[in-house]
């Protein structure tokens, strides 16, 4: 089972990257970070406070996630919501749960069974949920350049609001107790600050074909 591990913060290029790496490689592709905007998107939905632990936590463990192309929660289209400015705001919160942590952990895992391996994404992929997977890398890009990236996606906020939106998030995700994100040891960081997607994936490639 083919496991490329495809880690780091938000507007670093992951999910682009990590899309094309497995288009290329006729694999399957997970983003992980989907699955926590689910769950913190149906907790919004049903009135539940991100903050409340527990009622999250069972949320979690009952819901339906279906995450594509589309992403449906409970047999509604999430797609377009889980990308909303309150579901973004909200998310690390429900992201450093550790119970919420344990349960799509463990989806994931089942997911990559089940397709024969993929490409995944996320915050904690190489260091967590696959710590064997042969092929692992950590992208990056400077504070300037990931904002800027986020604020194109996210026409209705403003670049300082974006700004500083992935501050705050990038302090909590490195600084949660649990699953933080980080570079694990054995993986291959590239700063895709002012470079072309095609060259960043050439790279990945290249690591896939010396590793695999």
């Amino acid at each position: 089972m083919l496991v490329i591990a495809i880690d780091g913060p938000a507007g670093s290029g992951k999910s682009t990257v990590a899309r094309e790496v497995a288009a290329r490689l006729g694999l399957d592709y997970l983003d992980t970070g989907a699955m926590y905007r689910a769950v913190t998107f149906a907790a919004i939905r049903r009135g539940i406070d991100p903050e409340d632990a527990e009622l999250v936590a069972e949320l979690c463990r009952n819901l339906t996630l279906e995450v594509a192309e589309t992403v449906s929660v409970d047999g509604v289209d999430a797609t377009i919501e889980i990308r909303s400015p309150e579901v973004t705001r909200a998310v690390s919160t429900v992201a450093a749960n550790p119970a919420v942590r344990r349960e799509l952990v463990e989806r994931q895992r089942e997911w990559a069974a089940a397709h024969g391996g993929g490409v995944v994404e996320g915050r904690d992929i190489g260091s967590v949920v696959f710590p064997d997977a042969p092929v692992k890398v950590y992208l990056t890009a400077d504070d300037a350049e990931r904002a800027l990236r986020r604020s194109r996606e996210m026409l209705e906020l403003h670049y300082d609001q974006v700004a500083a939106d992935i501050a705050r998030r990038d302090h909590a995700d490195s600084n949660r107790p649990v699953a933080p994100l980080g570079v694990a040891e054995d993986a291959v960081a590239l700063d895709t600050t002012d470079r072309p997607v095609e060259a960043v994936v050439d790279e990945v490639l290249r690591l896939v074909a010396d590793r695999s």
